[in-house]
């Protein structure tokens, strides 16, 4: 009903005069009503109110597992997907209550994983080289498909290639995911030269390698010109980030290093001066085979601002995205030019993530020439894994979805939605900056200042992340910080708190539970992340509001939970009726489990009832989502993350649900 494929002109005529009828129109304004009412429905009920999201309506049988998209001159979207089809959706808006119209603009490409349009073409990212696609004859389709650059693959399923992102000068920057190993299946590896890397691309073709250190480099944005990618949790990478990145700049992952000796590298850091400085830990046992690293809980291990301090093309994250907290899988970054026609968040960026289904939002500033901020939970809800976005002509924000092979949360493999403000105002942290002496929180709305005075409603902790040759890094080094004092603005607007103990490199974990506005309605998100890279000079805070000597520093670790044995689950919580999948399923999708386990058969991880066969207990089962053991399933290639983010309560549902698929 919504799309048409390789139809003649007489049957376009036919199908537009079908949909201008009277009867069609009301029948389509019904079918968009129900839909966006079911997607609504879906979604977190106190996040809906100011933002939904409203799912574009596709044809039966038409898959778009979107691997890029992009805004056209005059406001139609298009899309690329992963299966080598280009389409154009003309009233992606759907005004009037219309339909959206999908015409097939090119097809037969392989894995397009980015996509922009300049001057009238089209350029997408396919495996093995940047393509430029164009209508010559005006008929809407593409006549012209013609290389660009090619780009080296081994064949390698893990080799995608990601972009373009168009740079001020006219280049575009493409980058590069590296490949596994064979025997050592856990280790990233450069098969072929940039593999790991981001290369810029001439106008004229050429192709220039740019930077490196990237394992999985899907999130990728052009910001105010410059080149901002992130990467996701794996080997080296301790958790997801995003990062503003020049030429010559090291991002951390050593896979890429192969290459830097080639004359128009311009990264001169190798692999034995690297190693030369961390132990890659590549040891073989009695048998000669390589054991797999793992996290060592009693080695206090490296971290990346260390190792900079050595190796000086290192760059830091600018914004770690704490793993399992705001993401697990970084996608896209964009950033909002919308003058306020998407809400409060004008300037700050948005970074998708393909295996939560959500949406972070960021705060950048640049102190000491350096990028740091902070990021906030934004959006949730998403049928599928958000891998792409791009703002339409109105303010709204198009998403373009897929998991496949990746998994995600949500209830379906692909498609693609808009989220729209409703234009009421959410009572958010708008912003969180760093001053010398700690942070001041700016609101969306004013505060009720006495929530806003009060001590026991903040909480901060600071934490950071080993940089080290294992899949991730728990959060380490963890500290609570003292509060000393805060001070409100005069309109009630902000709030400066001074911090005790500030560590620079460090995320630190804002918690403002409790903190109200005027109408007496808490924050929507009442927590922000922000990555202090550098302390800024400046005057301290004077006349502030001490903290009261007998308040003791709230350290209540609720983002993280210390458990490591069966025993520490309290015998006392127990679930006295193990749910159904339907009443478990909500859980699921929240906490990403679906991303990566299915009831009854293999993915990411492995089947439900293939744990339930284990035989292991409720409690043990509990503790190995905090705590994996990915010894106990060798023949998967990803190991699963741990998990301390997940409340006890809903863990133990989840052990209880697993356990009852042993009848």
């Amino acid at each position: 009903m919504v799309s048409v494929k390789n139809c003649s002109s007489l049957n376009l005529k036919i199908y537009s005069k079908f949909l201008k009828s009277k009867k069609m129109k009301n029948i389509i304004k019904i079918f968009i009503s129900l839909l966006t009412f079911s997607s609504v429905f879906a979604q977190n009920a106190a996040e809906n109110d100011y933002y939904r999201i409203i799912t574009l309506p596709v044809a039966e049988g038409m898959l778009l597992e979107v691997g890029g998209i992009t805004t056209l001159p005059n406001g139609d979207v298009a899309l690329a997907t992963r299966r080598g089809d280009i389409w154009v959706i003309n009233n992606a808006y759907m005004n009037g209550g219309s339909a959206p119209y999908y015409r097939k603009f090119a097809s037969g490409l392989h894995e397009i994983l980015g996509l922009i349009y300049k001057n009238g073409s089209f350029y997408c990212a396919q495996r093995g080289e940047l393509t430029k696609l164009t209508d010559k004859n005006g008929d809407g389709k593409a006549d012209s498909y013609e290389t660009v650059c090619n780009l080296p693959i081994s064949g390698h399923y893990h080799e995608y290639t990601f972009g373009p992102k168009l740079m001020p000068d006219g280049s575009m920057i493409v980058t590069g995911n590296v490949a596994f190993g064979d025997e050592e299946w856990w280790r990233g590896e450069s098969r072929r030269p940039w593999r790991g890397w981001a290369v810029k691309i001439t106008e004229d073709g050429k192709l220039e390698p740019y930077a490196t250190g990237m394992r999985s480099p899907c999130g990728i944005g052009a910001i105010d010109g410059e080149f901002w990618y992130g990467d996701n949790q794996g080997d080296w990478m301790g958790s997801g980030f995003i990062a503003q990145v020049n030429k010559g700049d090291f991002m951390g992952h050593p896979a890429g290093l192969r290459w830097t000796g080639e004359p128009n590298s311009p990264v001169k850091l190798t692999t034995e001066q690297l190693y030369a400085k961390i132990d890659p830990r590549k040891t073989k046992d009695a048998n000669g085979y390589y054991i797999k690293p793992e996290n060592i809980e009693s080695e206090r291990g490296k971290y990346l601002f260390e190792m900079k301090k050595d190796i000086p093309e290192l760059k830091l994250p600018a914004v770690w995205l704490p793993h399992g907290v705001l993401g697990i899988s970084t996608s896209e970054i964009i950033k909002d030019e919308t003058n306020g026609a998407f809400g409060p968040f004008t300037g700050q960026l948005f970074v998708g993530d393909e295996g939560k289904s959500n949406l972070t939002r960021v705060f950048i500033e640049k102190i000491n020439g350096q990028y740091q901020g902070a990021a906030f939970p934004f959006k949730e809800g998403f049928q599928s894994g958000t891998l792409r976005m791009v703002f339409g002509n109105d303010g709204s924000m198009f998403v373009g979805e897929t998991n496949r092979g990746w998994g995600s949360a949500g209830t379906t493999t692909a498609g693609v939605e808009r989220l729209v403000w409703t234009g009421k105002m959410p009572f958010e942290m708008k912003t969180v900056k760093a001053t010398p002496d700690g942070f001041e929180v700016e609101f969306t709305k004013p505060v009720n200042k006495a929530t806003a005075a009060d001590f026991k409603n903040y909480q901060i902790r600071s934490f950071i992340y080993k940089y080290q040759p294992v899949y991730g890094s728990p959060t380490v080094d963890e500290k609570f910080l003292n509060i000393k004092g805060l001070k409100l603005s005069d309109d009630g607007l902000k709030v400066r708190l001074l911090v005790d103990g500030l560590r620079e490199h460090y995320i630190h974990e804002l918690k403002a539970d409790g903190v109200k506005d005027i109408d007496n309605k808490t924050l929507l998100h009442n927590t922000a992340y922000y990555t202090l890279n550098n302390i800024p000079s400046g005057e301290k805070m004077t006349n502030y509001t001490p903290r009261p000597a007998n308040l003791k520093v709230n350290a209540t670790a609720t983002a993280e939970v210390k458990l490591t044995t069966p025993d520490d689950v309290s015998a006392k919580k127990v679930v006295a009726k193990a749910p159904t999948f339907e009443e478990v399923k909500p859980l699921l999708q929240k906490h990403t489990c679906l991303a990566c386990h299915q009831v009854d058969k293999r993915q990411v991880g492995p089947a439900y009832k293939d744990v339930a066969k284990r035989g292991y207990s409720d409690a043990k089962i509990v503790s190995l989502i905090y705590k994996p053991q990915p010894k106990n399933w060798p023949e998967y290639a990803t190991e699963m993350a741990p998990m301390p983010q997940v409340p006890q309560a809903d863990a133990l549902k989840i052990a209880a649900w697993i356990n009852s698929l042993k009848k």
